[in-house]
C-alpha cells in the first residue's frame, strides 16, 4: 500500500480534534438550563463518545498500521459509515437518559423526546450524515420510545445500545472483535460515566422552558 502523507496528516488532525473535543466542550458550557442547551449537550457528548471510542479502538487494534490505513479509500468509507451509525445510537441513548433523568430528578415531564432527537440528527446532515440514515434512525427512535419506560430508563442499562453499536460497526474483522468484546463495551461505559457525572452537575438549574 502506498503511503499517502496528506491522508495521514488529515487523519492525525481529525483524531486530534476528537481527542480534544471534551476540553472544547467544557469551555463552551458552564450549565444546561433549558431544552436548547440540552440538544447541544446531546450532540456534543454523543460525538465525543463516538469519536474517542471508535478511533481509540481502531488505533489500539491496528497498532502501527493505524495511520497507514487512512490512505485507503475503502477503509475511510467504512470508518465514516461506522461513525454515523454509532453516533445515532449514542444520541438515542443520551436523549433518553437525559430526559429520564430530568423526569426523575427535576420532575420535568413536558419534554418532547422525538423532537429533541430528530433535531440533533438533522443538525448533522450538514456535517456529512446521510439524510436516509437520519430518517432511518428517527423512525427507529420513535419505535424505541414507544417501548421505553422513561421513569426507569435512567437506571436500566441506558447506554447498552451505543456500546453494542461500537462493537457492531467498528471496521474490524469479526474474528478479532470476538476477542475484544468485553474491552470494547467497557471502554464505552467508562466514557458514558463521565458524561453522566457532568450532566448531573451542569443540569442543576435546568428549567422546563
Amino acid at each position: 500500500m502506498r503511503l499517502n502523507i496528506k491522508s495521514i496528516l488529515e487523519a492525525f488532525q481529525a483524531v486530534k480534534e476528537y481527542l480534544f473535543a471534551y476540553e472544547k466542550f467544557q469551555k463552551k458550557f458552564a450549565k444546561i438550563q433549558n431544552f436548547q442547551d440540552l440538544k447541544i449537550f446531546i450532540k456534543e457528548r454523543s460525538a465525543y463518545v463516538t469519536q474517542t471510542t471508535l478511533y481509540g479502538y481502531l488505533k489500539t487494534r491496528m497498532g502501527l498500521k493505524y495511520t497507514m490505513m487512512f490512505s485507503d479509500k475503502i477503509f475511510l468509507e467504512s470508518v465514516e459509515k461506522s461513525k454515523w451509525n454509532i453516533f445515532a445510537e449514542a444520541a438515542s441513548d443520551l436523549s433518553l437518559y437525559t430526559i429520564s433523568y430530568l423526569h426523575n430528578k427535576k420532575l420535568i415531564t413536558n419534554s418532547d423526546p422525538n423532537k429533541i432527537y430528530q433535531e440533533v440528527l438533522k443538525g448533522q446532515i450538514n456535517e456529512g450524515m446521510n439524510k436516509e440514515l437520519v430518517d432511518y434512525y428517527a423512525l427507529s427512535f420513535e419505535r424505541r420510545l414507544k417501548n421505553t419506560n422513561l421513569l426507569n430508563y435512567v437506571s436500566d442499562a441506558p447506554f447498552l445500545n451505543s456500546s453494542m453499536a461500537l462493537y457492531k460497526w467498528a471496521p474490524i474483522a469479526d474474528e478479532l472483535k470476538v476477542l475484544d468484546k468485553e474491552i470494547v463495551l467497557n471502554s464505552v461505559k467508562n466514557k458514558w460515566n463521565g458524561v453522566i457525572e457532568d450532566f448531573s452537575k451542569l443540569s442543576k438549574n435546568f428549567q422546563d422552558n
